[in-house]
């Protein structure tokens, strides 16, 4: 586990306020703005921000590949996210359950913020394990 405590939410969903009447809208507004000021009160959430829904998706050997992003087949965009400093994984789950918008359908993704790569962590024990077997030789 991570010693920052971090942990990051990604909010995954279509358009779910498409359909709301004017008054729904303005309640569940009301609800999602209550859950980031509490959020922001009580020092858990270090950030948020939305997703614009277009972009570019970078791929292949040296970024030869642009396609029109998000992923054109995915079925659930990712609309935003938000950085949460909490105690544990559990108290991050039970944040992103009292999330609002899942009731219309959004899905609230968890992941802990690593401390480091793990690519970078990966490399630097191989480089030391070399250099061991050739200060060793």
């Amino acid at each position: 586990m991570d010693g920052k405590n971090e942990y990051l939410l990604i909010f995954r969903g279509k358009e779910w306020w498409r359909g709301l009447s004017p008054e729904e809208l303005r309640n569940t507004m009301e609800l999602i703005k209550g859950w980031f000021d509490r959020l922001t009160e009580s020092g858990e959430l270090k950030a948020a921000q939305p997703l614009v829904r277009e972009g570019a998706l970078v791929s292949g050997r040296n970024g030869s590949v642009v396609a029109d992003g998000p992923f054109a087949e995915s079925k659930e965009v990712i609309g935003g996210y938000a950085v949460l400093k909490v105690n544990s994984l559990d108290d991050a789950i039970a944040i992103a359950r009292s999330c609002p918008t899942l009731k219309f359908g959004m899905q609230a993704e968890v992941r802990p913020v690593a401390e480091e790569c793990p690519m970078l962590a990966y490399a630097r024990r191989v480089i030391l394990e070399e250099q061991f077997a050739t200060a060793s030789a």
